[in-house]
């Protein structure tokens, strides 16, 4: 059976409907940077999606070709993550989304190196005739964190933030997003095939104790 980090890691991808504190260690990812609505057709976000994940075939598939990596273990490509922020905004807007920056990620398994992600790119380049050059590798350390399991629509997101935010501060935490700490979402459900009432989403926000 392929290694499933959703399945493995159940604390960072499958947390209960209710609010509950974590500490994330530090992962690496594949990252695409950029800006405005994700739901604009043939846009930005659309596209980096495609760029996402076809590094992150070319990486799961290399078993098969020439390019072995040390330590490789067949796995689940894990799932479309995104870090969101707008500028001169706290939290999130979510009636103006043209005015999104965002990172979107998948993770990357621990054996996969700067080295095998530069053959990835070259590889995946040459096969399938298309710029990978917006694909980076990303390490980020998330660290204490407040997290939710959101169902629903993404514009119903503020309910579950406002439980988690009330969560944390009768733990004593306050909120700590920064220009390096995100709002960050991981996609579990295919917004393509899924109901939007049933949509699957872990809702994560940096915390720090309170002084």
């Amino acid at each position: 059976m392929p290694f499933d980090y959703k399945k493995e890691f159940k604390e960072f991808y499958m947390p209960k409907n209710k609010p509950s504190i974590v500490t994330v260690p530090s992962m690496n990812y594949l990252a695409v940077r950029g800006h405005g609505d994700p739901n604009e057709e043939d846009g930005e976000y659309k596209k980096a999606i495609g760029l996402l994940y076809g590094i992150a075939f070319t990486i799961k598939m290399s078993k098969k070709g020439n390019h072995q990596i040390d330590g490789y273990f067949d796995y689940v490509v894990p799932p479309l993550e995104g870090f969101w922020w707008q500028d001169g905004v706290e939290g999130i807007d979510y009636a103006h989304k043209e005015k999104f920056n965002w990172i979107s990620l998948i993770r990357l398994p621990d054996f996969v190196t700067k080295d095998d992600f530069d053959w990835a790119v070259a590889e995946a380049t040459k096969k399938k005739k298309q710029d990978f050059s917006k694909v980076e590798f990303f390490t980020y350390d998330e660290g204490l964190c407040v997290q939710c399991m959101h169902i629903g629509s993404y514009d119903d997101e503020p309910a579950t933030v406002a439980l988690m935010h009330e969560f944390m501060e009768k733990q004593g935490y306050v909120l700590d997003i920064s220009d390096q700490r995100f709002h960050h979402e991981i996609y579990l459900s295919d917004a393509r095939k899924v109901a939007p009432e049933k949509l699957k989403t872990v809702i994560r926000h940096p915390i720090r104790k309170s002084r």
